[in-house]
């Protein structure tokens, strides 16, 4: 990994475990800096609340040029989430930055798990519920507890 994305994401860890942010967390799946375990949990009020979820991010040799991967590795049910765990959602892809970190990341899937955009789901059955939140809620506890 070449140094200065090395850097970067020390520098990254360093401040994601000094500021402590409530409901996310992310640190080096072992010795390398290349691929990453983080979690989120469900805020407040919504059908995600009390539910931790795994995912996984791997750095590309051009971080932070290019977006990491982000996968959930908990099975989870959610309109813009597939049943392999990819993700759509635009900051990882066109609208990509090199001023977002982990952080903002983290931050932004937590806010997509209420927030989804039926414009372009990946799991169509999902996006089709969301309207009917008693059922939506019934089929996130199902899917996520079936693991």
């Amino acid at each position: 990994m070449d140094s200065t994305v090395s850097k970067r994401l020390q520098s990254e860890l360093m401040s994601l475990m000094m500021e402590n942010v409530p409901g996310i967390s992310a640190f080096p799946d072992g010795d390398s800096l290349e691929s990453w375990v983080a979690s989120i949990s469900g805020i407040e009020n919504t059908a995600y609340e009390g539910l931790t979820f795994k995912l996984s991010l791997k750095f590309p040799h051009n971080y932070p040029y290019a977006a990491p991967l982000v996968r959930f590795e908990t099975p989870i049910f959610h309109p813009n989430v597939d049943t392999r765990g990819n993700i759509c959602l635009d900051i990882l892809k066109d609208k990509w930055s090199a001023t977002y970190t982990v952080r903002t990341v983290l931050l932004s899937l937590q806010t997509l798990l209420n927030d989804p955009n039926n414009e372009s789901p990946l799991n169509s059955q999902a996006a089709a519920l969301w309207d009917n939140q008693r059922a939506y809620r019934e089929m996130v506890r199902r899917t996520t507890m079936a693991d």
